[in-house]
């Protein structure tokens, strides 16, 4: 089981680090590469046929397979893209060349041309063309807002049997409450579709109150008469809007406004999570729901973990950084959000003293300038020329010296 999980994307590059990475290397138990140290979803280590497993993982046991297809040989659902390739002719000099855009993903719609006015509404470095920023971006959040270990037991580690079966609790009922995918739609053809809709069923979906309010619009309102959810601004005549059946046919969003309301970030995919009046992308909905452990990025479903920095842990993922030995008890210094026990930060991370060119204790009194430091003593604090001590005394920095005074400065710079 180990071996397999730590063989996928092995080598891959890092696109954040380039060359300087020599490839994913997963940690045993961080989601981050052991040579790079940057996250997962920096490397492009997912083959699109692993993200569609994912992806076809959650919508299995919900109302949106329709999106999927099980596959004959071993029975795992599988997510069916919608990938849809426009091809434009081009008037060249002589002949017509033929110019084809493929993009990753599509909204599942019929109407091609509603798809295509879909994308072209999304900011240009976030359109899923192939071989573009725009795909790299849409693989990178679906490693961030889907983690396979959000929603399945078997990639999260060491969990007990009891934790198993919560976990599966958790996830049936993210299924049934709140997942959702985005519909895309012209506004004004929602209207008289979700009111006899909900008039025939109306047992399942009570939205009977946002229907009654639809049915005092005559049905031909203009699309400017619609407002975005998000932006506040008026929908313009033909543009679509997406729509999430979660919220009600009376709630719309311009497609660059479907986004997650914790980062922000568009909805990868348009699959979102519905809670409380406010759309979520998979990980921050689960982060309003449970505790997640900043050491391994997996939610917490032990009732022992512990809380520091503002964050939660695992009782054993609280660790250094950089060396893993367990801090508990540990003296510890934070290092761009992660702790690092004394003697890594003393090798790694420690200031460097001017005067006597050793590490700075992190416990230790200093004085900082420009990126320079010292040790705050008689010794190290001195003027560069006459070796007074500056300690509590008016200096004047030159690069990395201290002078008492212009006259001691002037002799050191003649």
């Amino acid at each position: 089981q180990m071996g397999l999980g730590h063989e996928q994307g092995f080598g891959a590059p890092c696109l954040k680090c380039k060359d300087k990475c020599e490839g994913f290397e997963l940690h045993f138990w961080r989601k981050i590469c052991r040579n790079c140290k940057c996250g997962q979803e920096e490397h492009d280590v997912l083959t699109s046929n692993e993200e569609d497993r994912k992806v076809g993982k959650l919508f299995e046991d919900t109302k949106y397979t329709t999106l999927i297809a099980k596959l004959k040989n071993d029975g795992i659902p599988m997510y069916k893209r919608n990938v849809m390739i426009l091809t434009n002719p081009v008037p060249a000099k002589k002949n017509i060349s033929i110019n084809t855009v493929t993009y990753e993903w599509a909204p599942p719609v019929q109407n091609q041309t509603l798809a295509r006015q879909y994308m072209q509404m999304l900011p240009k470095e976030k359109q899923p063309v192939a071989g573009s920023e725009g795909a790299q971006y849409r693989k990178k959040q679906l490693a961030k807002q889907l983690p396979a270990h959000d929603q399945d037991p078997s990639k999260c580690h060491e969990l007990s049997p009891n934790e198993v079966k919560q976990m599966e609790q958790f996830v049936k009922k993210y299924k049934n409450e709140a997942l959702g995918v985005g519909d895309v739609k012209l506004p004004g053809e929602v209207e008289t579709r979700a009111t006899d809709k909900n008039n025939v069923n109306n047992g399942d979906r009570g939205t009977s109150a946002a229907v009654g309010a639809m049915e005092d619009k005559s049905p031909n309102r203009k699309a400017s008469q619609y407002s975005c959810c998000r932006c506040k601004l008026n929908m313009k005549e033909g543009d679509p809007a997406v729509y999430a059946e979660r919220a009600g046919y009376d709630k719309l969003w311009h497609p660059a406004c479907f986004v997650c309301c914790t980062c922000s970030e568009l909805l990868v995919d348009m699959i979102y999570f519905w809670k409380n009046g406010n759309l979520y992308c998979g990980r921050h909905y689960c982060d309003s729901e449970k505790p997640r452990c900043a050491g391994c990025d997996e939610l917490i479903f032990s009732n022992e973990y512990t809380q520091a920095e503002g964050q939660n842990w695992h009782l054993k993922h609280f660790c250094c950084f950089d060396c893993d030995c367990v801090l508990a008890g540990e003296i510890y210094v934070m290092v761009n959000d992660k702790p690092v026990c004394k003697p890594c930060y003393v090798k790694n991370h420690a200031a460097i003293c001017q005067g006597c060119h050793n590490a700075i204790d992190p416990e230790v009194q200093r004085v900082t300038y420009n990126n320079f430091n010292w040790h705050a003593t008689e010794e190290c604090f001195l003027c560069s020329c006459c070796s007074k001590c500056l300690i509590g005394q008016k200096f004047m920095p030159v690069e990395g010296m201290v002078f008492c005074s212009v006259e001691c400065k002037k002799k050191m710079m003649s």
